[in-house]
């Protein structure tokens, strides 16, 4: 691996899980040093990272990791709300019986593995999302997809687990599901839209409770 996509690597899960929190510097020194690699793969790196606007480097020579507020949760959950409604659709329309068939079972089964802790669940979503993946067909999409979810990735780390709001949710994912198996593209995409709006709200509460705009390390899971 090139020293210059390794640095890309760490540096952007560094950013995803908070470990380099919005407003850190990312001093050329200090990165080269911590990364064992020379300037010149760093500043590819951090240009990367900008790109996907991860980093800020207008602030100055050294990249600047990004803010998260309320103002851009909001606007990142308006660009979700367009892409994942119309993959809702395209699901709907190209699915594998069998896949989401097995999906719906396991959401109906998802209230006794809530009991167990939110991890279990949590994973089924992810094979929600890659069931949708798969069924849109649809590779311009899936990378648009693909390139907000870095930010959104980096946003759940705000949420709390909300014993309510996980319950709620698995309702919601259910509906998802079955719109997606009786081929009902605007049933899917208005449940996907509602529920993509009801996990703002919670995002924006927890967020609020932290202290908005954030700009320090902090604690939570998705």
């Amino acid at each position: 691996m090139r020293a210059s996509d390794r640095a890309y690597d760490v540096l952007k899960e560094d950013i995803l899980q908070w470990r380099l929190a919005p407003g850190t510097v990312l001093g050329e020194t200090e990165q080269s040093e911590r990364l064992g690699i020379s300037r010149t793969p760093l500043r590819e790196a951090i240009t990367r990272l900008a790109a996907e606007g991860l980093v800020d480097t207008q602030r100055g020579r050294a990249g600047v990791v990004t803010d998260v507020s309320a103002a851009n949760l909001t606007e990142l959950f308006e660009l979700r709300e367009a892409l994942e409604t119309q993959a809702a659709r395209l699901a709907a329309r190209r699915r594998n019986t069998r896949v989401f068939q097995t999906l719906r079972d396991d959401f109906l089964a998802a209230p006794a593995v809530l009991e167990q802790g939110s991890a279990g669940y949590y994973e089924l979503v992810s094979r929600l999302d890659a069931a949708i993946d798969t069924a849109i067909a649809n590779p311009f999409l899936l990378a648009s997809l693909s390139g907000l979810r870095s930010h959104l990735a980096r946003a759940r780390r705000l949420a709390q687990d909300n014993p309510a709001r996980l319950a709620e949710s698995v309702s919601e994912h259910l509906l998802i599901v079955q719109a997606i198996l009786d081929r009902d593209e605007m049933l899917a995409a208005q449940a996907t839209a509602v529920h993509l709006r009801k996990s703002l709200a919670n995002l924006l509460d927890s967020a609020g409770s932290l202290g908005l705009s954030v700009s320090s390390s902090t604690k939570g899971t998705p």
